[in-house]
């Protein structure tokens, strides 16, 4: 534990200056006086088109919240990987119609899936629907006169590890984009218009002398997934003030040992929720696990479970964000506040654990 909080002076410097950082990440977005194309940066190259995208692919839950935020949702003319958020998506956005998105393919999209949707473009990231693995990548639809556009949250850095931008700035980038390549920039201003002044009331809650530490634990029995530096949960953590254990990793989504768990001796353990390993076999894990057993967050039950949408790059990050914040004042780690959740996730009745709440 720190004897203050990064993260709250970095999220502070963040809402001073979040329009210079975006429009530094992203260049000057938009149609072209000259030429009449629409000119976006991603990932450090140039994305132009001729006209606003009318036929978007979409995979992972948190994407598709980008392009439902953006005002796109017309547009989306298919997805896949929704089931796990569905309940989510369908709480944050009531009018979406998510009930009548086009779902193709199973867990994972695959060439085919998106070939015969015929899609203009396909938004998803490495990692996150693009895998040289299930050979489908960039490249792969570039072939077939796709264009791509890649979660800026999974820019790659010269080493090869994700993670070139802070994370909130990551986020407004692609909203901003997505609302320019779709034809809906206003729309997109306003959602980071609104995540700003969000940010902002977060900012001014009241700070700890010392800054509680938390963990994010995705998963793990060898080894632990978690979230580094990069990551939506790092913006999440920063803005709620409290000192994400593995931000001195230099990268999105990895692993690391379970040391690194018992040496940053956690005030408050957070779950991503989603399928493959259940929320009681998270807990049954830590209490088993010699490195984890012996914890106080383990031993007093300090679980704050959300869905997996909430963590990933999107705009359910601030909903997380004051999640995580009225979590670590349920438990006495930082002083109470004015913040309040905009999203009920209480109304989620599948989403296990949580039983702080009640």
């Amino acid at each position: 534990m720190t004897a203050f909080s990064p993260g709250r002076t970095r999220v502070t410097a963040f809402v001073l200056g979040l329009s210079a950082l975006t429009a530094c990440a992203s260049g000057e977005a938009g149609p072209s006086a000259a030429t009449g194309t629409i000119t976006v940066q991603n990932c450090g190259q140039e994305l132009n088109i001729d006209k606003p995208v009318t036929r978007l692919y979409a995979y992972d839950g948190g994407i598709i919240s980008i392009v439902l935020s953006a005002g796109a949702r017309d547009q989306l003319i298919a997805v896949t990987g929704i089931d796990q958020d569905r309940d989510v998506l369908e709480l944050a956005y009531p009018e979406a119609r998510i009930d009548q998105l086009k779902e193709v393919g199973g867990e994972y999209p695959t060439l085919e899936n998106v070939l015969a949707v015929k899609p203009e473009m396909m938004f998803a990231g490495y990692g996150y629907g693009f895998s040289e693995s299930r050979n489908l990548m960039p490249e792969d639809l570039t072939t077939h006169g796709i264009k791509t556009y890649l979660l800026s949250e999974t820019c790659k850095q010269d080493s090869g590890a994700r993670g070139t931008m802070d994370a909130w700035t990551a986020l407004t980038t692609d909203l901003r984009n997505i609302g320019t390549l779709t034809g809906h920039r206003e729309t997109a201003d306003a959602v980071v218009a609104g995540i700003e002044k969000r940010l902002a009331t977060l900012a001014a809650a009241p700070a700890s002398d010392e800054a509680p530490t938390v963990f994010l634990f995705d998963s793990g029995t060898d080894a632990i997934f978690t979230s580094g530096s990069y990551g939506g949960p790092q913006a999440i953590f920063d803005a709620a003030g409290v000192t994400n254990a593995t931000a001195d990793v230099k990268d999105t989504w990895t692993e690391v040992g379970w040391e690194r768990l018992a040496a940053s001796n956690p005030d408050v353990i957070f779950f991503v929720d989603y399928p493959g390993q259940s929320y009681q076999q998270k807990v049954e894990t830590l209490k088993a696990n010699p490195a984890s057993r012996n914890l106080e967050a383990v031993k007093e039950g300090r679980f704050v479970n959300l869905p997996y949408a909430m963590w990933v790059s999107g705009p359910l990050n601030i909903d997380a964000a004051e999640w995580v914040r009225e979590a670590v004042e349920h438990f006495g780690v930082v002083p109470k506040s004015s913040v309040s959740p905009t999203l009920d996730v209480r109304q989620l009745s599948k989403l296990p654990g949580n039983d702080w709440l009640k």
